[in-house]
C-alpha cells in the first residue's frame, strides 16, 4: 500500500507538467490547421517547441497569443489535479478504516458489558502471544459482573474459600451448575491493576495439567475479578496445617503433590518460550483438586525471564519462601523458584510451618531448623511429621531430604534445576499416581487398595 500511495503522490507533482505538454500539442496541431495569419513564408514548427513555448511564452515565434487556448489548458490541468487529490483523498481514508477494523478485531474479546475503564488487556496478552509453542488455548472469557454477583450468593461471607493479599476468593455456582472460584480484588492500587494484567495475560496463554485454569475475568468500576476453576480440596497449605494437619496426605499422596508442582514449575520454566519464573511459590498457591491432583496458582508476581530487567524488579514474594539471594542483592532467576520448591518440600516432610515464631519479635525458618537434622541419618527419622512417620521406605525417605536440601542451598549454583528434580521424584511416586513406582513387588495389597 505504501508503494501505492507514493505512486499517486510522484503523479500529483508530476501530473500538471505532463498534461499541459500534452494539451498544448494537441492545440497547436489544431492551430497549426487554421490559415495562417502571418506572412505566406510562415513555416509550422514541431511539436516539441510549442510545449516549450508554453513554458516561455515570451519566446513565441510570430508574437501570436490564443487567450481561449491558454483557458482550456488551465482548465484541464485544475481538473486533473483536483481529481487526482480526490483519488489520493478516498486511498487514504480507506486505508485509516482498515487499519482500524483490523485493531477493533484485535482487541475484540477483552470489552466487558461494564467498560475495561481504559484497560487496554490486549497490550499485555500480546506480550505473551509467543510463551508456548505449542499452546492452543482459546482465549479467556469476559463475564459480566451481575452473574459473578449471583453464582456467589451477591459475594456472601458463606462462600469465602480464602483470601489473600487484595482480596477474597468465593466459590461460584454458575447457572448450567457448574462451579468456580472468583477472586475479587478490591481498589485500584497500581501493585493489584499489574498482577490483575499479568495474571490475565499469562494464563490466558498457557494450558497444563498442573497449573490452574483461568476460566474468565470481569471488570466493574474499581472492582477486578479472576474466575478459576474450582478446586475443591482447598490449597496445600490448608491441608498440612489447618484443623486436620494433613491427615489426609499419606507419604505417597504428599510425593505424588510434590511430583505435580514439579512438572508445572518445569513446564514454566523449560517449555515457556520465554522462560517464566513464578515468584511466589508456596505451598497456598498449590491447589489440590478432589483427587489431591496438584495445579500451580496466583501467577500476578511471574515475570518472563529474559524480557524485563531483572535488577529493577520490585522485591516481592512471601517471608520463608524467598531465595536469599533474591531477598539481600535483588538477583531473580528460576534459581529462585527451586529454593521455594525446596522449602515446599520440606513442608511435605516434617509438616511444620515454613517460618515459626518462637518468641515475641523472634522466628526461625524451616531450612535453619532443619538443616543440621536433614543430614543426620539417625535424626532425619524423628523430625518427619508424625502423620506419615514409619509409613515410607527410609531409602526413599533419605533421597527425597537429599532433594530438599540442594535445593534450598544458599548458593544459587549449588542448586539443581527443576528438570533434574522431576527425574529424581517419578521413582518415588506409585505408577498409579503418576510415577514409575511398583508397588505391587513389595506390597501386593498396596496395589489393591490404591485401585
Amino acid at each position: 500500500m505504501g508503494t501505492i500511495v507514493m505512486h499517486f503522490l510522484l503523479l500529483l507533482l508530476s501530473g500538471p507538467i505532463w498534461i499541459l505538454q500534452l494539451s498544448d500539442v494537441v492545440v497547436d496541431a489544431r492551430f497549426l490547421l487554421e490559415p495562417p495569419i502571418s506572412s505566406p513564408s510562415f513555416a509550422p514548427y514541431p511539436p516539441f517547441m510549442a510545449s516549450i513555448q508554453a513554458f516561455s511564452p515570451g519566446i513565441a515565434e510570430g508574437g501570436s497569443k490564443h487567450p481561449m487556448f491558454s483557458a482550456r489548458k488551465f482548465v484541464i490541468a485544475f481538473l486533473t489535479i483536483l481529481g487526482v487529490i480526490i483519488v489520493l483523498f478516498f486511498l487514504l481514508f480507506w486505508l485509516l478504516c482498515r487499519k482500524k477494523i483490523k485493531k477493533s478485531k484485535d482487541d475484540d474479546g477483552f470489552h466487558s458489558s461494564d467498560g475495561l475503564k481504559g484497560l487496554a488487556l490486549s497490550q499485555f496478552v500480546g506480550k505473551y502471544n509467543s510463551l508456548s509453542k505449542s499452546s492452543q488455548k482459546r482465549a479467556v472469557a469476559v463475564m459480566e459482573f451481575k452473574k459473578l454477583e449471583v453464582a456467589t450468593n451477591n459475594f456472601r461471607e458463606s462462600e469465602i474459600l480464602g483470601q489473600g493479599g487484595f482480596g477474597c476468593v468465593y466459590k461460584a455456582q454458575f447457572d448450567d451448575k457448574s462451579y468456580g472460584a472468583v477472586k475479587r480484588l478490591d481498589g485500584g492500587s497500581q501493585d493489584a491493576k499489574k498482577e490483575f494484567e499479568t495474571e490475565v495475560a499469562l494464563l490466558n496463554k498457557i494450558q497444563h495439567p498442573n497449573i490452574i485454569t483461568l476460566l474468565g475475568y470481569c471488570i466493574h468500576e474499581e472492582t477486578k475479578m479472576l474466575v478459576y476453576e474450582l478446586m475443591e480440596s482447598g490449597s496445600l497449605d490448608s491441608q498440612l496445617h489447618g484443623t486436620s494437619h494433613g491427615a489426609a496426605l499419606t507419604w505417597h499422596i504428599r510425593m505424588k503433590i510434590a511430583l505435580d508442582a514439579a512438572r508445572g514449575l518445569e513446564y514454566l520454566h523449560e517449555h515457556c518460550n520465554p522462560p517464566v519464573i513464578h515468584r511466589d511459590l508456596k505451598s497456598s498457591n498449590i491447589l489440590l483438586d478432589s483427587n489431591l491432583n496438584a495445579k500451580l496458582s496466583d501467577f500476578g508476581l511471574a515475570i518472563q525471564d529474559g524480557l524485563q530487567n531483572r535488577n529493577n524488579i520490585k522485591l516481592s514474594g512471601t517471608l520463608g519462601y524467598v531465595a536469599p539471594e533474591y531477598l539481600l542483592d535483588g538477583k531473580l532467576t528460576d534459581k529462585s523458584d527451586v529454593y521455594a520448591f525446596g522449602v515446599v518440600l520440606l513442608e511435605l516432610l516434617l509438616g511444620r510451618r515454613p517460618v515459626e515464631k518462637l518468641a515475641q519479635a523472634q522466628c526461625q525458618s524451616i531450612v535453619t531448623w532443619a538443616m543440621p537434622q536433614l543430614t543426620d541419618r539417625s535424626k532425619l527419622p524423628t523430625i518427619v511429621d508424625p502423620v506419615i512417620r514409619d509409613t515410607m521406605d527410609l531409602k526413599h525417605l533419605y533421597q527425597v531430604a537429599a532433594v530438599a536440601v540442594l535445593c534450598v542451598q544458599p548458593e544459587p549454583s549449588y542448586r539443581p534445576l527443576i528438570t533434574d528434580v522431576l527425574h529424581s521424584l517419578i521413582p518415588l511416586v506409585p505408577m498409579e499416581l503418576g510415577g514409575t513406582l511398583r508397588l505391587a513387588h513389595k506390597n501386593p495389597s498396596a496395589l489393591q487398595n490404591s485401585q
